[in-house]
C-alpha cells in the first residue's frame, strides 16, 4: 500500500479542532494516510473548497449546496445543531426591521450564517464579510450597524455590551421545526471530494 497525503482544511475555533484532533494527531488509524492541515476561517475555507483546493475539509452548510456535485456530505463531525446557531447582533437594541439598508458584518457569503440572513426578508444587502472572530471586535471600532456572529462569540458577545436582535436558528427552527443541519439526527460532518 502507498502512502496518501490528503489535504484538510478546518476553521479554528474550539469545536472544529476538538473534532480533527485525533485525526491530525493520529490517533485513529489510518493506514497510510496522513494529513496536511490548514487552519482558516469559514468563509475561507467556502472559497477554497469551491476552487477545489484541499481533498477534505469543514465548510459552511450554504456552501454545500454549491458544492454537491464535487464533495460528499460525512457521516460525522458536524456541529450544527439546536440552540447554536448563528446570531444578529448591535451596539444599541433595536429591532431587525431598523437595521434594513444598514450594513451589517457577516462571517462570509457562503456561510450559512448569512443564508439565514438573507431568508429572514428583503433589505439586508449591505453586508460585509469578515472572518468571524473580527466581527465584534469591528464592532467595537463602528465599522458597520450590527454583525451576524457564530462560533463561541454567541455565548460571550453580552461581555462586549453588545444587544442581540435576532437568534437566526432560533428564528429557522420555529419557521420550519427543523434544526439547521438537514441530518442532525445521524450528526453531519466535513465533506470530501
Amino acid at each position: 500500500m502507498t502512502d496518501t497525503t490528503l489535504t484538510l482544511g478546518y476553521s479554528p475555533c474550539p469545536n472544529d479542532t476538538f473534532i480533527f484532533n485525533a485525526l491530525i494527531h493520529g490517533l485513529v488509524p489510518c493506514d497510510g494516510i496522513t494529513f496536511n492541515e490548514r487552519l482558516e476561517d469559514v468563509e475561507t475555507l467556502n472559497r477554497l473548497a469551491m476552487d477545489g483546493a484541499l481533498d477534505l475539509t469543514k465548510i459552511s452548510y450554504h456552501a454545500l449546496g454549491h458544492l454537491r456535485d464535487r464533495y460528499v456530505l460525512l457521516h460525522s463531525g458536524g456541529a450544527l445543531g439546536r440552540g447554536c446557531g448563528p446570531l444578529l447582533v448591535a451596539k444599541q437594541p433595536c429591532s431587525i426591521e431598523q437595521l434594513r439598508d444598514k450594513t451589517i458584518l457577516i462571517p462570509g457569503e457562503l456561510t450559512t450564517a448569512h443564508l439565514l440572513l438573507q431568508l429572514h426578508g428583503e433589505g439586508f444587502k449591505q453586508v460585509k464579510s469578515l472572518p468571524f472572530d473580527q466581527i465584534i471586535p469591528a464592532l467595537d471600532r463602528d465599522e458597520a450597524d450590527a454583525g451576524v456572529i457564530i462560533h463561541e462569540s454567541r455565548f460571550t458577545y453580552q461581555q462586549q455590551g453588545l444587544h442581540q436582535v435576532l437568534d437566526l436558528g432560533q428564528w429557522w427552527e420555529q419557521l420550519t421545526g427543523r434544526t439547521l443541519c438537514p441530518t442532525a439526527s445521524r450528526c453531519c460532518g466535513p465533506i470530501y471530494p
